[in-house]
């Protein structure tokens, strides 16, 4: 599991758990540059990014007879190009996958980023989280609110660098994604406030996997794995992966 660009792993805990009670271990780790502050986040580049992924994924895959990979946000397009590298990935759950930065919540001025990015504004401009925080739920985001602002793991803020970092990784797989085979469901919302629906669409009609699902959430924002549907979510991609596993009858 790869969580989300300036997140955490406590973005898919709640995923996890259910993941992990219906038979599987979980891997979250924390991607290069996360969790530290906002100094170490800049020195990342997106090809580290994919090289840890590609990293882990081997380790697993040692221990393992299936490896089944997927994220929200950077995390999708992270687990999108390790299975775009390594055939051996069973299947992909791209939740909220984000291949562009269209959402109804960001600024108006979002053009400017590839402008910017080639500046040394890179180094110093950042683009303030606000309301609401990628959550639809209320209740939810008062909670994720209180918690970030209790702990420091998880940014307030995109750094322009990082935005640009994604947008590279992004590129990427919007290159090559004409190549990816691997079985994937694609999960996103109608109403996701950092990415729209064309991310999720590209995807689910670029892609040459012979099984190739695509499921739309009508009550949720960018944080799937948190918000009003997060249940549905988790219930999606677990019969998706049970489908698909050869070892299918060890979660029955």
């Amino acid at each position: 599991m790869f969580h989300g660009l300036t997140g955490s792993p406590f973005e898919m805990v709640y995923f996890g758990k259910k993941l992990f009670k219906s038979g599987y271990d979980i891997y979250c780790p924390i991607l290069p540059g996360h969790c530290q502050g906002v100094i170490e986040i800049l020195n990342v580049s997106w090809q580290e990014w994919l090289e840890f992924g590609l990293n882990k994924f081997d380790e697993l895959k040692k221990e393992y007879d299936e490896v089944f990979v997927t994220g929200v946000c950077l995390g999708a397009v992270i687990a999108l190009a390790v299975a775009l590298e390594r055939k051996e990935v069973k299947g992909v759950s791209a939740l909220a996958t984000t291949l562009f930065l269209d959402g109804w919540s960001i600024p108006w001025y979002r053009f400017l980023i590839p402008f910017g990015a080639n500046t040394i504004y890179k180094f110093f401009y950042v683009f303030p989280e606000s309301e609401p925080y990628g959550l639809k739920n209320e209740e939810t985001r008062k909670k994720v609110m209180n918690i970030m602002s209790e702990n420091t793991s998880s940014l307030d803020c995109f750094p322009l660098i990082c935005i640009y970092e994604l947008l590279k990784i992004s590129k990427y797989v919007q290159k090559n994604i004409a190549k990816f085979d691997t079985p994937i469901i694609t999960i996103h919302s109608v109403d996701d406030d950092l990415t729209s629906l064309k991310s999720a669409e590209l995807v689910h009609k670029k892609v040459k996997s012979s099984i190739n699902e695509f499921v739309k959430l009508e009550n949720s924002y960018h944080l799937i794995v948190l918000d009003n549907e997060k249940d549905f979510v988790i219930e999606k991609t677990m019969n998706f992966f049970n489908k698909i596993s050869d070892l299918e009858s060890s979660f029955a």
